[in-house]
């Protein structure tokens, strides 16, 4: 899916790219341009071509990274391609990893993802300012779905770019905890650094742009709630969510094809055999599980031997 809205009042427009790809936030000021995340790298040349279209003969400037998933940074390398002298900015926690390119520590061998190789030129430390549209942005750590993710906010406008760490039915899944690693008092501290930051509009990783804050908080607050309560919960969450984005990458696959895939995931390994080892017909079975839900919620459909994204 592909939907624009602008925000003229502040210089900006968000293409919003729907789940595979994250949304692009496109900042055009008088001195200077700048693009905030850049989607998955399937979706790079379309990235491309909607900044070139709303540039026209103005060069893109600035890339900035809210974090470092694969889905927001994916069409990095491709904007670099196009505008050799681009400045690249990400949060400083994976400055190395990326320096040295570990796909590892990025996440994006662990979640069976793709990101080609990108360089970038400094770091978006939480506490400065960022001059965007010719307004400056605060920088915030918003730590929970992704230890160094960032969020922005222009608090004259009351405008935040609040990638994953809010949306407007929730927030991402919260990647540490797949590591055992415990995450979810930051998801409630970035939730209340948004409701402290009291902004009138929100800017989202997905989805569309929304005013009623407060509504959003309460459903975000609710989930979180719900896995604190249940973490097991959360793992099948990230079970599906991981699943449903490589169909929206692949479109259609055979069931053998996904098994493997499924079965070389380290994530998904680690979150299958976490009670203890599962054998090749029990993931096999998990697999069935997780595919008859989620054709019941409408988000695939089964022909044959063959699973469809809806």
């Amino acid at each position: 899916m592909l939907a624009t809205a602008r925000l003229s009042t502040i210089g900006i427009t968000v293409f919003e790219r729907g789940w595979l790809s994250s949304n692009n936030v496109l900042f055009q000021g008088k001195e200077s341009t700048a693009l905030v995340d850049s989607g998955y790298c399937t979706h790079a040349e379309q990235t491309v071509a909607l900044v070139q279209d709303a540039l026209q003969t103005r060069p893109l400037d600035l890339l900035l990274n809210t974090h470092l998933h694969s889905d927001h940074c994916g069409g990095n390398a491709s904007l670099q391609s196009n505008w050799p002298h681009l400045t690249t900015l990400i949060p400083p926690g994976q400055a190395g990893a990326v320096a040295h390119w570990d796909s590892v520590a990025l996440s994006h061998e662990p979640t069976g993802q793709t990101c080609p190789v990108f360089k970038f030129q400094n770091v978006l430390a939480p506490g400065d300012t960022i001059e965007l549209g010719d307004l400056p942005w605060e920088i915030h750590a918003a730590k929970g779905h992704d230890p160094h993710s960032i969020v922005l906010f222009e608090p004259v406008s009351r405008t935040l770019i609040s990638a994953d760490a809010l949306w407007e039915n929730g927030f991402g899944v919260v990647f540490p905890e797949l590591e055992d690693i415990a995450a979810f008092d930051e998801v409630a501290d970035t939730l209340s650094l948004v409701q402290a930051l009291n902004p009138r509009t929100v800017i989202p990783g997905h989805g569309a742009v929304f005013e009623d804050v407060d509504l959003a908080l309460q459903r975000a607050r609710s989930r979180l709630n719900q896995f604190v309560a249940n973490p097991e919960q959360h793992r099948r969450y990230a079970l599906k969510v991981l699943l449903k984005f490589k169909l929206l990458e692949w479109q259609s696959i055979g069931f053998g094809t996904l098994l493997d895939w499924y079965a070389r995931t380290p994530y998904i390994s680690q979150i299958e055999r976490r009670r203890e080892p599962i054998s090749p017909e029990e993931m096999k079975h998990s697999l069935h599980s997780l595919i008859s839900e989620l054709a019941k919620s409408q988000a695939l459909r089964v022909e044959g031997d063959t699973i469809v994204n809806i």
